[in-house]
């Protein structure tokens, strides 16, 4: 099972995990990718270091975590400038940059490795709204590439450049997320179509309309199953949404949640293209 959940350091996580970490100071980054990079290294994974600044001072980053000299020596490690990979003003191709990191993935067990880990702070890669849309995209795009591959991934965003709307419309699109950062938590689920975590009440009204267009969620069948069993609270307004963006497609949603609240509700609301049922998956 992936770990969902609000964390406060970026130790235990494993093979399939995705954590969205926000940053108020740099050295707070460069902890939070260490202690990641260095359990990556324990788990016979190849690890990667994605990081603002010349290379030469990014390996300096890790250089005296144990055993990343002889890591980085053997190409058990991989240190990469932001500005070098990317230049100023990318906007990334969602797919494109996934199947990327896919294919390194598979390389890397290929290789030998236990599977792939990156630890990156792309702050440049979300400054404008096109950057941001791309990149929120490209986040959904690559959880579910993270649920299926033997990839893991810590996306690292400075708020103080970012600004505490951008961080939720990114946060809220990871299973993990560091605390403040978003009410609610959107992301892939390999037994269903999405899982849906945390609490939707008025405040998140738009942030979850953002959300959902773009998860692109997709239906099996005529339904979509959305795993909500760490769902703790959902207003009308939520579901709503939920019953307009599938009643479009003809199809029905199925939020499967213990929430006492979300049964009625529906039923209060005649919602037809809603239903509830107890979550199959813990």
């Amino acid at each position: 099972m992936r770990r969902t959940g609000v964390i406060e350091n970026t130790r235990g996580l494993g093979l399939h995990d995705h954590a969205c970490w926000a940053y108020d100071d740099l050295n707070d980054f460069r902890c939070r990718a260490r202690e990641f990079l260095a359990e990556g290294l324990g788990l016979g994974q190849q690890v990667w270091y994605v990081a603002q600044g010349d290379a030469e001072p990014l390996v300096d980053d890790l250089r005296d975590l144990d055993g990343m000299d002889l890591a980085l020596r053997v190409g058990a490690a991989r240190v990469v400038s932001v500005e070098s990979a990317y230049p100023a003003g990318t906007v990334v191709d969602p797919v494109a940059q996934a199947r990327a990191f896919v294919t390194a993935a598979t390389q890397a067990q290929m290789a030998g490795f236990t599977g792939l880990r990156v630890a990156a702070d792309t702050t440049p890669l979300v400054r404008t709204a096109d950057q941001l849309d791309a990149f929120a995209r490209y986040e959904c795009v690559v959880d579910r590439c993270i649920a299926r591959y033997p990839l893991s991934g810590m996306c690292a965003y400075n708020r103080q450049q970012l600004g505490e709307e951008v961080i939720a419309q990114l946060a809220c699109l990871h299973p993990n997320i560091n605390g403040g950062t978003a009410q609610f938590r959107l992301h892939a689920a390999n037994h269903a179509a999405a899982s849906l975590n945390g609490e939707l009440d008025m405040t998140t009204v738009e942030l979850l309309s953002l959300a959902l267009q773009r998860a692109d969620l997709q239906p099996d069948g005529d339904e979509l199953v959305i795993d909500a069993a760490g769902l703790t609270f959902i207003d009308h307004r939520a579901l709503l949404m939920l019953a307009d963006r599938t009643g479009r497609m003809h199809k029905t949603v199925v939020l499967q949640t213990d929430w006492p609240g979300a049964a009625p509700l529906v039923e209060c609301l005649d919602l037809k293209e809603v239903r509830v049922e107890p979550p199959e998956w813990r």
